[in-house]
C-alpha cells in the first residue's frame, strides 16, 4: 500500500483543534457538565460547518475554473479545426488549380510537339525531294560529301544551282568552302563558269581541294587560303578574309556569302558587300546564307540601305536571301561637259 501523504501545517492545526474540542466535549460530558459539553460540541459543529462551506466554495471555484478551461479548450479546438479545414480546403483548391495548369501545359506541349513533329516531317520530306533532284541533275564522279550542318542543306543547294543554271555566271566567288563548292563546280562545269572559294581554315581548305580533285573539278574550281585579318569599316574593326586573296578578281557575276562563321565574332559577314562591291560585275547576283539569323538580318538591312543598286529579290527562301546588284553609273550633265571642254 502507498503511505498516506503527510498533512500540511494548516491541516495538522485543524485536526489538532478538532481533537481538543472532541476531548473537551467528552470530558465535560463525563464530569457531568452537560452544558459545557453541548457548547463545545456546538463550537465543533460550527467550525465543521464553516470548513464544509469553505471546501464547497473552493470546489465551486475549481468547477468554475474547470468549466472555463473546458470552454477555452473547446474554443481553441474549434478554431484549430476551422483553420485546419480552411487550410485543407485551400490546399485542395490549389491542387485543383495546379492540376488544371499542369493539364493545360501538358496539352499545350503535346500540341506543340505534334506541330513540331509535323514541321520536321515536312522539312525532311522537302530535303529528301531536293536531294533526289540534285542527284538527278548531276552524275558525281566520286562519293559526294554530306550536306547539312555547316554546309548548305539540299533545298538551299537546289535553289543555288538553279540560279547558276538560269543566270550562267562566268565567275562565282564563294566565301567559305566545303560541300557547296563541289556542287557549284559541277554546275559551272555544265554552264562554262569558274569558281573561286575562300577559306580561313587551312585544314578545311585542303579538305575541299581534295574533294574537288577526287571529282576531277580542279579545272573549274579553286580554293584559296584567306586567313582572317582586321578590316576597319565605319570606325569599327572586323575579322574578315585577307583582301589579298581577291586582289586579282574582277567582274564577279555571283557572290555566295557563307562565311566567316558566326563564332569568329559579331556581324562577322557584314564586311562582305562593303569590301567586295568593287569586285562585282555591273550586273551581279548575291546569295546570302543564314539570312534568318539576327546579325545577318541587320547586315542585309544596312547593305540595302547604304549600297546603291543593291535590292533584295523577294523574301528569303529557306536559310538564304537572294539580292540583285546593278552598278549605278553617273552620267555627266551639260555643265560638266562644258567644264571639261573649258579645262581642256
Amino acid at each position: 500500500m502507498r503511505p498516506l501523504p503527510r498533512p500540511t501545517r494548516r491541516q495538522a492545526a485543524l485536526l489538532g483543534a478538532a481533537a481538543v474540542l472532541c476531548a473537551a466535549a467528552g470530558g465535560s460530558a463525563l464530569t457531568g457538565h452537560l452544558g459545557v459539553a453541548l457548547t463545545v460540541l456546538a463550537v465543533f459543529l460550527a467550525g465543521l460547518l464553516g470548513l464544509v462551506l469553505l471546501l464547497a466554495r473552493r470546489l465551486g471555484a475549481l468547477l468554475a475554473a474547470n468549466r472555463k478551461t473546458q470552454r477555452d479548450v473547446r474554443s481553441v479546438l474549434d478554431q484549430t479545426q476551422r483553420r485546419v479545414l480552411g487550410a485543407v480546403e485551400e490546399m485542395l483548391l490549389a491542387a485543383g488549380d495546379r492540376h488544371r495548369e499542369l493539364t493545360d501545359a501538358l496539352a499545350a506541349q503535346q500540341k506543340a510537339a505534334a506541330a513540331g513533329t509535323d514541321r520536321l516531317l515536312r522539312a525532311q520530306t522537302s530535303e529528301v525531294e531536293a536531294l533526289v533532284q540534285l542527284f538527278q541533275g548531276f552524275t558525281p564522279r566520286a562519293p559526294m560529301p554530306s550536306s547539312g550542318g555547316f554546309a548548305l542543306n539540299p533545298t538551299d543547294l537546289l535553289d543555288l544551282l538553279h540560279l547558276i543554271r538560269s543566270r550562267r555566271p562566268r565567275l562565282v566567288l564563294e566565301l567559305g568552302s566545303g560541300t557547296s563548292s563541289v556542287w557549284i563546280a559541277y554546275a559551272l562545269e555544265q554552264t562554262g563558269g569558274r569558281l573561286i572559294s575562300l577559306d580561313h581554315e587551312p585544314m578545311y581548305a585542303e579538305k575541299t581541294r581534295s574533294a574537288l580533285a577526287e571529282h576531277q573539278l580542279t579545272g573549274v574550281a579553286e580554293v584559296r587560303d584567306a586567313p582572317l585579318r582586321p578590316v576597319v569599316l565605319d570606325g569599327r574593326s572586323f575579322p574578315w578574309y585577307d583582301v589579298d586573296a581577291v586582289a586579282d578578281l574582277r567582274a564577279v557575276d555571283l557572290l555566295l556569302i557563307d562565311g566567316p562563321p558566326e563564332k569568329t565574332g559579331p556581324d562577322a559577314r557584314y564586311p562582305a558587300m562593303r569590301v567586295l562591291e568593287d569586285k562585282l560585275a555591273d550586273a551581279a547576283t548575291v546569295v546570302f546564307d543564314d539570312a534568318h539569323r539576327h546579325d545577318e538580318q541587320q547586315a542585309l538591312r544596312r547593305w540595302v540601305e547604304t549600297i546603291e543598286g543593291l535590292t533584295q529579290e523577294g523574301e528569303a527562301l529557306g536559310r538564304h536571301a537572294v539580292l540583285s546588284y546593278r552598278r549605278i553609273v553617273r552620267q555627266h550633265g551639260p555643265v560638266d561637259e562644258i567644264s571639261s571642254r573649258s579645262s581642256g
